[in-house]
């Protein structure tokens, strides 16, 4: 794995080794934030990670880590996940191995001290028998807990308290309290003469256990990542000095000509150049269906070649293929923490200081007040309170739903960028919806021409498509593709200008032109004649006409259709069915886009809305109490996207903008935006069930840890089952959080 030994003011992404409870987070999370340069740092408990923003040195951040008894390791780009995996295999074997150990000694001795087997305290026999015992005892903590000792004592040098803190006091005290009745046993009344050997071995054997599995399930929710970091190939085979040769991926340079044979995946992303093929690209956009590619058309790293052979020039390589965009922003968004994960954190960072004070509390109270022998009631109540209250699971409840969740959208071409954006999907009441590229296909198609005397359809489309060469717009491509058809040479444009919303303007043999809509030709005073009328009536058909005007007279109509998608009107009956209100915004005109919006099945039209008006439409909905989701092809809608409370940018293959929304539609289609809401609210459900049963278990488990039940009922919670309870309570919470994976 490597390491960067330069000051880097981009985002530092750290595998923390250590952290044993959600207490540790906020211990870490200090730690690296007085490192001078440090702009935010945060910790995930769920993966042991921690994203560091600011201009600082990677080995600074481990210094300070170390010195709060962590270790730190830099994570960076695709790197190979073999040698993290192996590492977190060797350490869930050597938690198994010190459960093991440490079972073999205080199960043997648990089940004699429930039949009676072991012999009472004093005498110079039994004193030689528990000598021994305290002696194995000491080496199997050592062996098995020596760990919890180590952070406990470095955690204390800082003052601070985490799950370390509690199982050392707990099991730490039953060493020393029972060696010391053994060796003063003639001066302990009959009451005290008890050892709590097997409960101090026992209680590390259910912890060490309790780490592996949850070590285990916890692995399981990483598997998006290491499935898309599978998916870049190692080795490439370039085109050089006309001979092919393999090299590794680190060596490809930008706009190396690289063949990708049938059965391969694309290394890099680039343009095919020669030859043609059908492309799987789901691992991009989550549709199963291939694509054709043909010279011309971008692929992307990892996408899966199946037919043809082909050659393509790299165009982005490293960092910057998509595949590393998308890993980067799963990363981001499972590291995040949503509003209740921040004040989950914050509750674990005190809770350990104050179940401290409650197991003192206990002890007083059995002492003073307890039923004979009451010292010994009085501790095993405390060491209970002490191992049975560790809030890891509080801690995980959160970030270990939001991974799960982050990497099964993934998996499926939902692109979350932030973990808020996440837990509000679910919450959304309105959700506005761009027309072009969104609700439809965003491909226009000239379908008709019509024109005024004196004029032909192939001049009306010559000087029209003339002006519009070089732009991008939806229109203008259309415009040119059908020049292109009717092979229409394209003539000289001067004084060329955009107006945004409203069409173009520029000079054709010395004249002025205008190619727009009717708003802009009553702005020029352009005379319109009947071709006015014309327009309201193609208008109302569902298309696009726009007219084009010489020497401010309107000389022709050019009619553009932009279908709606396939899979649009499946999506919005499903929205509807979610109960979510749908608005659909554009800048087209009134009639169109209302013939368009009925065609779609939805009800509230916005027409004519610039693009940077479409945040105050948002903000107007926000207004009136909505929670408004905002979906749009992430640039021209940016503003709205940034002012909604989720922004869904639009993004097709390779062209996608993933700084544009909160969450981005890696396939374009607009049946991501139900899937992202379904997911959200079954995340946030999964969420609360982790919650309550965490929090139930804490605020539950203390109290009959206490003996809270003892006077009423004579239940009293055994030590050695409170290791277990706290053990599993984690390991629920993580496979409960699995589930998530497997959601449709």
């Amino acid at each position: 794995m490597t390491e960067i030994a330069t000051p880097s003011s981009e985002a530092i992404r750290l595998s923390i080794a250590g952290m044993r409870c959600a207490g540790c987070v906020e211990s870490v999370e200090t730690a690296l934030r007085t490192v001078p340069g440090v702009i935010s740092a945060d910790v995930s408990f769920a993966d042991h990670t921690a994203m560091v923003r600011g201009d600082v040195d990677p080995e600074k951040l481990k210094t300070a880590l170390k010195d709060v008894g962590y270790d730190g390791a830099v994570m960076e780009g695709l790197e190979d996940t073999s040698d993290q995996q192996a590492l977190e295999m060797a350490r869930y074997q050597d938690l198994l191995k010190k459960a093991g150990v440490a079972a073999l000694l205080g199960g043997p001795l648990m089940i004699a001290e429930h039949l009676h087997w072991l012999p009472m305290l004093g005498g110079f026999f039994p004193g030689v028998f528990w000598s021994l015992v305290a002696y194995l005892t000491y080496k199997v903590m050592r062996y098995s807990g020596g760990h919890f000792f180590t952070g406990a004592l470095k955690s204390w040098e800082h003052r601070q308290a985490n799950m370390d803190t509690l199982i050392a006091l707990g099991t730490g005290a039953a060493w020393f309290y029972s060696t010391a009745a053994i060796i003063f046993s003639n001066s302990l009344p009959p009451s005290g003469r008890h050892a709590y050997f097997e409960a101090a071995v026992t209680i590390l054997a259910f912890i060490n256990l309790g780490g592996a599995l949850e070590m285990r399930a916890r692995g399981r929710t990483s598997s998006a990542i290491r499935s898309l970091i599978g998916l870049q190939p190692r080795t490439a085979r370039v085109m050089r000095e006309g001979v092919e040769t393999d090299i590794p991926i680190s060596e490809v340079g930008l706009d190396e000509v690289i063949r990708v044979r049938p059965g391969e995946k694309v290394p890099v992303d680039g343009e095919l150049i020669e030859g043609h093929s059908t492309v799987d690209e789901s691992m991009l956009t989550g549709e199963p269906m291939p694509v054709q590619k043909y010279p011309g058309d971008e692929v992307a790293c990892g996408t899966f070649n199946q037919t043809g052979s082909f050659l393509f020039k790299a165009t982005r390589i490293g960092r910057d293929t998509v595949l590393a965009q998308i890993i980067a922003s799963v990363r981001n968004a499972q590291a995040s923490k949503p509003e209740i994960a921040r004040l989950v954190d914050k509750i674990a960072a005190v809770f350990v200081p104050v179940v401290v004070g409650i197991s003192l509390l206990t002890f007083l109270i059995w002492w003073q007040w307890g039923p004979a022998p009451s010292f010994g009631y009085a501790f095993v109540t405390a060491m209970t309170v002490l191992v049975i209250a560790c809030p890891c699971a509080l801690g995980l409840a959160t970030p270990i739903s939001i991974m799960v969740a982050v990497g099964r959208a993934a998996q499926n071409g939902i692109l979350i960028r932030q973990g808020d954006a996440l837990q509000s999907a679910g919450k959304l009441t309105a959700i506005v919806l761009d027309k072009t590229g969104t609700v439809t296909e965003g491909k226009p198609r000239l379908v008709g021409i019509e024109t005024a005397e004196g004029w032909t359809e192939n001049k009306v489309l010559q000087w029209a498509a003339s002006l519009e060469t070089g732009s991008e717009h939806p229109l203008a491509t259309a415009l040119l593709a059908g020049a292109k058809e009717r092979a229409v040479e394209s003539l000289t444009v001067t004084d060329f200008s955009a107006i945004a919303g409203h069409g173009v303007r520029g000079k054709i043999s010395r004249r002025n032109v205008l190619l727009g809509n009717l708003p802009l030709m009553k702005q020029e005073g352009v005379d319109c004649g009947d071709l006015a009328a014309r327009m309201s009536a193609l208008a109302a058909e569902g298309q696009t006409p726009v007219l084009l005007a010489v020497s401010k007279k309107a000389v022709g109509i050019l009619s553009v259709s932009d279908p709606i998608k396939v899979d649009s009107l499946d999506a919005i009956a499903r929205m509807k069915e979610l109960g979510i209100r749908l608005l659909m915004v554009t800048g087209d005109n009134e009639i169109t886009a209302r013939a368009i919006a009925r065609e779609a099945g939805i009800d509230e039209v916005r027409a004519q809305v610039l693009p940077q008006d479409k945040a105050s439409v948002v903000k107007a909905l926000q207004d009136a109490g909505e929670t408004v989701g905002m979906v749009g092809d992430g640039i021209n809608d940016a503003p709205a996207l940034a002012q909604s409370n989720v922004g869904f940018a639009i993004g097709t293959g390779t062209d996608i903008a993933i700084e544009s929304g909160d969450v981005v539609l890696m396939s374009g289609s607009l049946s991501k935006v139900p899937e992202t809401i379904s997911l959200s609210r079954a995340t946030v459900r999964n969420i609360q069930q982790n919650l309550l049963g965490a929090f139930f278990y804490n605020v539950l488990a203390i109290p009959v840890a206490a003996g809270l039940l003892y006077p009423l009922f004579g239940i009293l919670l055994n030590p050695m089952i409170a290791g277990a309870a706290m053990a599993m309570s984690s390991v629920t919470v993580v496979t409960n959080a699995n589930r998530l994976r497997y959601i449709k």
